[in-house]
């Protein structure tokens, strides 16, 4: 199709400047913990950081959804990345002239927040306008391995900056990364929607419901999404919990907490190179299980270990890494792929508000259980779960009907 002419060459194009704001982002992201670590020693404060982080795609997700069908994705995109580029300017100045008020840190995270909720459900929609049909999976892998480098990066280079710079230096070069993605965004042609979304007099609450109705309508996706939610909700606590794991339970120091974060990366790349390059694979379904499988084993080793076994445990926090991109991104392709295009703002801003409501209550109750049965045994107990799921997801009629193309 006309459309995807030179899709690798706009595809690629957006994809470098998200790899270089990503970078950039995580790299702040890891400073203004630092920052906020050294001013206040707080472990509230940081949990505050963490919630101001991600409760606004959690709150506001549905409604933002709407806003990124209604409007030209290309310009939120672009808009979302000038507002952080702006909030974390007005911060950078600030900093020029006095030491960073707590509570401006929050508002600059609060904003960055409400940016990505923006963007992230954008990109993801705009995906499928600009890459065919059968490449969708592959690029899905490509984006996996970004983060994950992301993950790898952004630690080390964080501690080095943030030892021989000062924050607003920080903030400066995290702007310049989101003016960067703006403008790799703006430079490419993308294909528009035309006028089908606005064949009915704006409604913001009716527009809502559509998207959830949509999502209902494909009874595979539906179930999928249940499916997910379920896992997000046993798994995403865990990774609260690596570093108790590492220094209570094997008796580990700061940098054992390194090695298993660097583990777990570089596992999450090498899975998401392996999906890059083999992810014209038909049977989706059957890697979105193997994946769950993977990291409910994984779990149930690293529960069962003693506390002399942590090199086994790194193994395991490697091949925990390596399996998320087979889930997560696989699972993002299927979306693109089976969802309309007018409704996948929406449909990924529910699914993104869903998955994040998911972690904060998972992570109260792994917290209570952890600190009384043991956290050896909470992975153990996770882990077990996680197996369940991953028998159960392919046993559901509908989740196996998603890999037929009679269901696009």
């Amino acid at each position: 199709m006309e459309k995807y002419n030179n899709w690798k060459l706009k595809f690629y194009t957006i994809w470098a400047g998200q790899a270089v704001s990503l970078i950039t982002s995580a790299i702040l992201q890891m400073a203004i913990i630092f920052y906020l670590t050294e001013k206040t020693g707080s472990a509230m404060v940081l949990s505050m950081a963490s919630l101001v982080g991600f409760l606004p795609y959690a709150v506001f997700g549905p409604a933002i959804g709407v806003l990124v069908d209604r409007h030209d994705r290309k310009k939120i995109m672009i808009g979302a990345d000038l507002i952080i580029a702006a909030a974390g300017a007005v911060l950078a100045i600030v900093a020029l002239y006095m030491e960073l008020p707590i509570w401006m840190v929050m508002v600059v995270l609060f904003i960055r927040s409400i940016g990505t909720a923006f963007h992230t459900p954008a990109l993801n929609a705009v995906t499928p306008l600009l890459v065919p049909e059968e490449q969708l999976t592959k690029c899905a892998g490509y984006s996996q391995s970004l983060q994950s480098i992301s993950y790898i990066v952004s630690p080390a280079v964080a501690a080095l900056l943030y030892s021989v710079w000062e924050l607003n230096a920080i903030i400066a070069i995290d702007v310049l990364g989101a003016v960067i993605a703006s403008i790799t965004v703006a430079i490419v042609r993308i294909p528009k929607l035309g006028d089908q979304v606005q064949s009915l007099k704006p409604n913001f609450i009716r527009e809502m419901k559509e998207g959830m109705a949509v999502l209902r309508q494909n009874k595979g996706l539906f179930a999928l999404l249940l499916v997910g939610t379920l896992y997000m909700f046993v798994y995403m606590p865990i990774n609260a919990l690596y570093p108790l794991i590492t220094m209570e339970y094997f008796n580990g120091t700061p940098m054992y907490i390194s090695i298993t974060e660097i583990a777990y990366a570089s596992g999450m790349l090498i899975g998401g190179l392996l999906l890059g390059l083999f992810g014209n694979y038909q049977k989706r379904i059957l890697l979105i299980t193997a994946s769950i499988f993977m990291m409910g084993i994984s779990l149930t080793i690293s529960g069962l270990l003693p506390q002399s076994g942590f090199f086994i445990f790194v193994v395991c926090c490697a091949i925990m890494g390596l399996s998320v991109p087979f889930y997560s991104g696989v699972q993002t392709a299927l979306f693109q792929e089976k969802i309309k295009p007018e409704y996948l703002g929406r449909v990924f801003s529910l699914t993104g508000s869903i998955m994040s409501l998911a972690m904060p209550i998972g992570l109260i109750l792994s917290g209570f259980f952890a600190d009384r049965i043991g956290v050896n045994h909470w992975f153990l107990l996770s882990g077990i779960l996680i197996i369940c799921i991953a028998i159960v997801c392919p046993m559901i009629t509908e989740i196996r009907k998603l890999d037929l193309k009679q269901n696009s």
